[in-house]
């Protein structure tokens, strides 16, 4: 008999099965999280991640940037209305231009993470995650001066490595109850705000852009740009005081005081 087909091949064949259920297991574990990635689960499930807060208060959130075409008239025009909000930076943006980020956080805006690169997390391993994350936290940190208190995987995708990363870096996790698709290159003001108002409620979590990522339409902040003063208007018309996260009512991570 055959070391293939007897008692120490089939103890070899058993060990390899266990091997590749626990590959499969931790695969699973790892991307888990990425299911609530769809809005609906999300505001059920967890509507803390969704970034549902107080009832009277509506979130605003721009991700991607800070780009220097794009995000100083987004400023410009929050300024002028009177808002502030949370600009979610991808790292090496924030490197390639720290002033402007400085600048947004100078005008009363709320500093966040959105990843060192605008990636999947999904892809890489867990240690590469944390390194990635404390890179861009460590770079959005001195822009703002002070240590950022919000997370946001690029593509809205979490695995449980950034999560994890994320929380030991006390940073809260946080996606959205509400967005504009303003990447697309169909996107126009008064479409971005037909699908910004369509599931926007007191209490929730508004996601745009201020810029045009590797993943965007050229130009697409443009209609981002057309419709934010229309969906200001529907909150002040429905009684909802807009402004940053930290306004928010959302609870800190374990482990990070105010």
């Amino acid at each position: 008999m055959s070391g293939r087909s007897g008692p120490g091949g089939r103890a070899r064949r058993r060990l390899a099965g266990t091997a590749a259920v626990a590959v499969a297991g931790a695969a699973a574990v790892h991307a888990a999280p990425a299911a609530l990635a769809l809005a609906g689960p999300r505001r059920v499930f967890a509507p803390t991640l969704a970034g549902t807060g107080r009832a009277d208060h509506v979130a605003l959130t721009f991700d991607d940037g800070p780009d220097p075409t794009s995000t100083p008239r987004m400023l410009r025009l929050l300024a002028d209305r009177g808002v502030t909000a949370t600009f979610f930076l991808v790292g090496a943006n924030v490197a390639r231009h720290p002033q402007l980020a400085a600048e947004i956080a100078a005008a009363g805006h709320e500093l966040a993470v959105h990843g060192l690169h605008h990636r999947l997390l999904l892809r890489y391993p867990p240690r590469r995650v944390a390194d990635h994350l404390a890179r861009a936290h460590d770079l959005v940190a001195t822009a703002a001066g002070t240590p950022p208190r919000f997370f946001r995987p690029p593509y809205g995708v979490l695995s449980s490595a950034a999560w994890a990363a994320a929380r030991r870096l006390g940073m809260r996790t946080v996606l959205w109850t509400t967005w504009g698709r303003d990447w697309t290159a169909r996107a126009t003001g008064p479409s971005v705000y037909r699908t910004v108002a369509r599931d926007l409620r007191g209490g929730g979590t508004i996601l745009l852009h201020d810029t045009a990522s590797d993943t965007a339409a050229p130009e697409s902040w443009r209609a981002t740009l057309a419709a934010v003063p229309t969906i200001l208007d529907l909150c002040r018309d429905a009684g909802w005081k807009v402004g940053p996260l930290g306004d928010h009512g959302l609870p800190d991570p374990p482990g990070r005081a105010r």
